[in-house]
């Protein structure tokens, strides 16, 4: 007798959002969250209409805000199961979540819920300074204003570093080795998702626990993902 198998459960599909406008960003950290995603999960990736290629200040924020609203009124996130916003600033995730009913996850939101796990104390290193109060307005909306020890930067302008695909790594080690010895963090998110595969490339350079945000994006915004699809409509 043949025994029939049975049908497979469609494939969980995440949307992420680059609210940068450089496509190759988008690409590499779109390689990256499919890299930290299990198995039946498809992750796509849409890069902002408008905006700056890279988010340096707080005009640019604004834009790229916009750009990432304007981009769900063309079209609504229908057909995926959860959608990260990856830039550090998580661009318009409260209002989205207002407007939309599918679970959004903003890559600085994961992060430091993922570095401030047990009560860790923990930092932010990045390129860009103008963004330090808004980073640490983010930390302590999320609830981590007791752990969160500040924002530690790299050295030198902040477009320049960041494009420097050669250099980056080192600046974001330098930082990072800065807020051990400086501040006595117990875990470190480097905040920004073009920065993503710099994050990769120094992991085992750094002596405490560096957190990642896209793939720490990608795991809450499967565990929300699956909590969202149990629950009853």
């Amino acid at each position: 007798m043949i025994q029939q198998g049975t049908p497979q459960d469609p494939p969980m599909k995440l949307l992420l959002i680059n609210p940068n406008t450089n496509p190759a960003t988008t690409v590499a950290m779109r390689d990256i969250a499919r890299e930290a995603a299990p198995a039946g999960v498809v992750i796509e990736a849409a890069t902002a209409p408008f905006g700056a290629p890279l988010i340096v200040d707080g005009e640019q924020a604004r834009t790229s805000e916009e750009a990432v609203l304007a981009m769900f009124d063309a079209r609504p996130p229908y057909g995926v199961a959860g959608v990260i916003i990856s830039a550090f600033a998580d661009p318009a995730l409260a209002i989205l979540r207002e407007r939309y009913a599918v679970p959004f996850t903003g890559i600085a939101e994961a992060a430091m819920a993922e570095a401030g796990a047990g009560g860790r104390r923990f930092c932010v290193v990045t390129t860009t300074p103008y963004l330090a109060d808004a980073i640490t307005a983010l930390a302590v909306r999320y609830g981590h204003g007791d752990r969160f020890l500040g924002v530690v930067l790299t050295e030198g302008d902040a477009v320049a570093t960041t494009n420097d695909a050669a250099g980056l790594p080192a600046a974001l080690v330098a930082a990072c080795l800065r807020a051990v010895a400086e501040l006595g963090t117990e875990a470190i998110v480097i905040g920004g998702g073009p920065l993503a595969v710099a994050a990769r490339a120094i992991a085992s350079k750094v002596p405490v626990p560096l957190i990642e945000p896209v793939p720490a994006a990608v795991r809450l915004a499967v565990r929300r993902a699956a909590e969202h699809a149990e629950v009853p409509v």
